[in-house]
């Protein structure tokens, strides 16, 4: 038997906080007991107005931030040992991946921003608790994103054939794993989820476009479709990664949105998230046999619509149909990314990242 890990992570779409207790072993993982810890309301919109740096003025609100993002991850988890009846001496560690407030790989002084201080989630539960996974990688010349295609590698890629991992949070990654050999390959696509959020709160002041209902009654506009997808992101080459800074309002407003019918972008939206993927996919995986997907947008109906649609020929179904529920695999890969680091193990994967080598990743705090 393995020991217990707890990985934590909150998405871009702030509402609140994953929490997954499991057991790892030496090639499987067990999950235990899952929670979701939702963010208070008042500090959910502080968190988005840092996000769009308009609720920052000093240092002084950053640490606040910080404190409380903390308290969050550390009840979050509290609540997940007593809802499993485990105590917290039984957990090898916590991996807290935080909460990203700024993602800058490309900048002359590059830097990835997740806030939630880990030595309150560590006293607080008396766990090892392992945070900021991202600096070593982005310290070794890497993207410091995406991080869980190792993970992916280690528990999927079980079988000779090609086949993708997606995730679908707000933003849309893949990890093209190749069978037996050590070729993976994954980097952002683009937005998954961050647009269709962002655009029907605007317009519906409602925070995600539930079962993609709102998008399925537009029409897609050709012209404005074919001006979102020649945005330079999509043509670059891996090793990349973006966020809400890059794919945001702003960036919609500029292709001239605003003179349209909202419901028409808002199936436009889904037919970019859609048609972006399936490029990534036909053009770095080629014709892998299956495409598992994860993340919030597994619960999109109109969107995977769409996805099978830019995908003939090709299974595409949730990661449940690989043996792990689709809304805890960031979380379970964040627990994986704990143990990994106390075993002195690298946790990147530079032909992902672009990291100069692999390295151990995460900064250990342990209760005082």
């Amino acid at each position: 038997m393995g020991d217990y890990y707890i990985g934590l992570i909150s998405g871009t779409s702030m509402d609140g906080i994953d929490a997954a207790l499991v057991i790892i072993d030496e090639s499987s993982v067990d999950v235990i007991q899952t929670h979701k810890h939702d963010y208070p309301a008042e500090l959910q919109q502080q968190l988005s107005a840092a996000k769009l740096n308009t609720g920052i003025r000093s240092c002084g609100d950053v640490a606040d931030l910080h404190g409380k993002v903390g308290e969050c991850f550390r009840d979050a988890a509290n609540e997940l040992l007593a809802a499993a009846g485990i105590d917290a001496s039984m957990v090898a560690a916590i991996g807290s991946h935080g909460q990203t407030i700024r993602h800058e790989p490309e900048i002359e002084e590059p830097y990835s921003l997740q806030i939630g201080n880990a030595n309150i989630i560590s006293n607080g539960t008396g766990i090892i608790t392992v945070a900021d996974f991202r600096s070593a990688d982005i310290a070794l010349g890497g993207q410091g994103a995406p991080l869980t295609p190792a993970f992916h590698e280690w528990l999927f890629n079980k079988n000779g054939a090609t086949r993708v991992i997606l995730n679908m949070g707000g933003i849309a990654n893949i990890t093209v794993l190749r069978g037996e050999s050590t070729a993976t390959t994954g980097f952002d696509t683009g937005p998954a989820n961050t647009l269709l959020d962002a655009w029907i709160a605007k317009h519906r002041s409602e925070p995600f476009d539930r079962d993609g209902r709102w998008a399925a009654q537009g029409k897609v506009d050709i012209d404005l479709l074919g001006r979102l997808l020649a945005d330079p992101y999509f043509a670059a080459e891996p090793p990349k990664s973006t966020g809400f800074e890059h794919f945001n309002l702003e960036w919609l407003d500029a292709a001239g949105v605003n003179e349209r019918d909202p419901v028409d972008v808002q199936a436009t939206l889904s037919a970019l998230t859609a048609n972006s993927i399936a490029a990534a996919i036909h053009r770095h995986a080629g014709d892998p046999s299956d495409v598992f997907v994860c993340g919030g947008g597994v619960h999109n109906s109109d969107l995977l619509q769409r996805l099978r649609l830019a995908l003939p020929g090709i299974s595409v179904t949730t990661t449940e149909s690989a043996g792990l529920d689709p809304d805890w695999v960031e979380a379970v890969a964040f627990a994986w990314l704990a143990m990994r680091n106390l075993q002195g193990l690298p946790g990147n994967l530079p032909a992902v990242t672009g990291a100069s080598r692999p390295a151990v990743l995460g900064a250990t705090c342990s209760p005082a």
